[in-house]
């Protein structure tokens, strides 16, 4: 089911892309690099930072705000492989969850994710890996304590001259122990995102992320979507 109450502003921003990458790149359009930001999966060091923002949050109702940064780090393992590191990590800004609680601010728990990428792929790019969920929140509001680990799939279409960017990262998360603040999870997720790329790096993203706790009872099993667009434009600097 469907929260309604939830509404979600998100934003992203893109810095030092590109530095550490081949010096193949520095001979590609705006656009061509902005292309290749936007696969999960790229050969190229990003650092993305995507802010949400969740309105009517909790019994309260009050707003929550998560900044995530997003560092990706290839690692080649030979000619025709990669490996891909993707870590989000929130700094969270948790609004009261009851009547004279404070608002709570703090890292949540990190997620790191290892993808097995062809490395040389054609126009469809796929990644295959594992994700494992850290104990890293700062207060008990704002993570679990007990670690996690689950597969990771995504897959893209990426074509040279295609303006169009699209795809699906599915992961899913189980927790290794059960004792620890917060109990078991069982968490998925499923994030579609497209994107249209214009000359000179501008180009527009959707990018809703669907989640669901399976760890609730069947009746009561809670699914969220959370929908994203916005408009994003690429600025920069030279490789290396």
């Amino acid at each position: 089911m469907m929260n309604p109450a939830r509404r979600t502003m998100q934003g992203a921003m893109f810095v030092a892309a590109l530095l550490a990458a081949t010096p193949a790149f520095a001979a590609l359009s705006a656009e061509e690099l902005a292309k290749l930001a936007q696969n999960p999966v790229g050969n190229l060091i990003s650092l993305p930072f995507q802010n949400n923002t969740n309105l009517n949050f909790g019994p309260e109702k009050g707003t929550q705000n998560v900044l995530n940064i997003q560092p990706v780090i290839p690692i080649s393992v030979n000619d025709d492989w990669n490996i891909i590191t993707r870590t989000i990590m929130p700094i969270i800004s948790m609004p009261s969850l009851y009547p004279g609680d404070d608002r709570t601010h703090g890292i949540g728990d990190i997620q790191f994710t290892a993808f097995l990428s062809p490395a040389h792929p054609g126009a469809w790019i796929w990644g295959l890996g594992a994700i494992a969920q850290l104990p890293t929140n700062s207060n008990a509001e704002l993570g679990n304590d007990n670690w996690g680990l689950g597969p990771s799939f995504v897959v893209l279409h990426l074509d040279h001259g295609d303006p169009w960017v699209y795809g699906v990262l599915v992961n899913n998360v189980w927790s290794l122990t059960s004792n620890q603040q917060g109990g078991s999870y069982n968490n998925g997720l499923i994030q579609p995102f497209v994107n249209y790329n214009f000359e000179g790096g501008f180009y527009l993203t959707s990018s809703p992320i669907l989640t669901v706790d399976r760890k609730a009872d069947s009746d009561t099993r809670t699914v969220s979507l959370d929908s994203a667009t916005s408009t994003r434009e690429s600025t920069w600097g030279n490789c290396s």
